[in-house]
């Protein structure tokens, strides 16, 4: 009988091999020799162990899947516990439990981690989900727009999830899109219909505005213009095409309007330059006449002057209030000179003035006596009491005097 440490060959040339169960038969030899026997189940054990050792380079360097390691495994497990070869099959039985598990490890690993994948994908499509919803009231269509289009190559970029959660997450995406979709065609197209209706409105406008262009009548044609411009404004914005266009005419047929009543004004203006310097010259002969020596010269000099001052026209508007202060001046010296002259010839003020002035004199002459009799009993606060009054009193006489004078003058 010959044997090695993990197996035997009995004389009639059967084969065993020694596991921690005991021994069992893997073969029978009758060919050669028992030394030939062994080594033949050896290089047997040897080949399940590169197998087994080629399987755990597999599972630990690539991504080989866990249900084709497994089977591999389960192959090479019953070549361990039924094959017939000689050596440690203990040995070669803990290497395939140990990579069962690292399998299996590997096995939760992936689906820790495709689960977390998933979750990932879910909360990142829920997000999508909830900006596109949010952008379904947006009116920044452009903006919007473009943002949802990366919104759905995002999505399309992510792992897909179970097909329920997947299904209802994209129907509230595609839902939202095709809202905002809706509004924002629904937009434009109250947009080209605004538009349209500005662009009607503009061409009657513009027809108004043309027929307008050679009108003199200034000051209500300007007046209308302006109120066209308003309502231009107010129109709203027509197609681009048909506003630039319409615009055009517009504007031109205010240009042609304009322009001739500039060229009418600008006449007019070098007319009433002149007559300003007529104006003034007026005004240096009608300024001569101050201070008023002769009301009656004065009085028919300056009626000449105001009727050749009338016969002149009109001047530049920022020049008349101050030219006709200038003339208001001198009329205001003349009528006060007249006010003047009325006063002395006027027998009743004159009249007036008188007594007023008898009266204050009296008033003076009690006071005074009445003065001299508080100065004889001593009696210091009825003087000055009383001065005061004459003081008054005396003031009031010397302008009524005055008054009086010029009655006389």
């Amino acid at each position: 009988m010959t044997s090695d440490p993990w197996g035997r060959v009995d004389d009639e040339g059967t084969v065993y091999v020694r596991t921690a169960d005991g021994e069992r038969v893997v073969g029978s030899w009758q060919a050669g020799s028992p030394e030939e026997a062994l080594a033949y189940f050896t290089r047997k054990y040897e080949g399940i162990a590169v197998e087994i050792g080629l399987l755990e380079r597999r599972v630990r360097t690539t991504d080989l899947a866990a249900k084709d390691a497994q089977t591999a495994i389960e192959h090479l497990q019953a070549q361990v516990d039924e094959g017939h070869a000689v050596g440690d099959l203990d040995a070669l039985a803990q290497r395939l439990k140990a990579l069962t598990s690292e399998v299996e490890s590997r096995r939760e690993e992936k689906k820790a981690a495709r689960a977390k994948v998933q979750e990932e994908a879910r909360a990142a499509k829920e997000a999508l989900v909830t900006e596109a919803e949010q952008l379904v009231e947006s009116t920044q269509w452009r903006e919007a727009g473009d943002r949802l289009r990366a919104l759905v190559d995002t999505w399309k970029g992510l792992p897909r999830l179970d097909r329920k959660s997947d299904d209802e997450l994209w129907h509230r995406f595609s839902h939202a899109r095709s809202a905002f979709s809706k509004r924002r065609k629904s937009h434009f197209a109250q947009l080209d219909q605004q538009r349209e209706e500005a662009r009607l409105k503009k061409e009657k406008l513009v027809v108004e505005a043309e027929s307008l262009a050679d009108s003199t009548d200034w000051a209500d044609t300007a007046a209308r213009y302006r109120e066209l411009m308003a309502e231009w404004k107010a129109a709203g914005r027509a197609q681009r095409e048909a506003e630039d266009e319409l615009w055009t005419r517009f504007r031109g047929a205010q240009d042609v309007f304009f322009q001739a009543r500039s060229a009418v004004f600008d006449e007019r203006d070098a007319d009433e330059r002149e007559n300003q310097h007529a104006k003034e010259a007026l005004l240096v002969e009608a300024e001569a006449l101050l201070p008023i020596s002769d009301l009656k010269v004065a009085k028919n000099h300056y009626r000449d002057i105001a009727e050749r001052w009338e016969a002149i026209g009109h001047v530049p508007r920022d020049a008349r209030p101050r030219l006709e202060s200038r003339l208001r001046h001198v009329e205001q010296a003349i009528r006060e000179a007249e006010e003047a002259e009325w006063q002395r010839s006027n027998p009743e003020a004159r009249a007036r003035a008188a007594g007023m002035t008898g009266l204050l004199q009296a008033a003076v002459e009690k006071l005074e006596k009445q003065i001299a009799a508080a100065e004889a009993k001593g009696d210091s606060r009825q003087v000055a009491k009383l001065q005061s009054e004459l003081d008054g009193r005396r003031e009031l006489l010397a302008q009524a005097q005055k008054g009086l004078e010029e009655f006389s003058g």
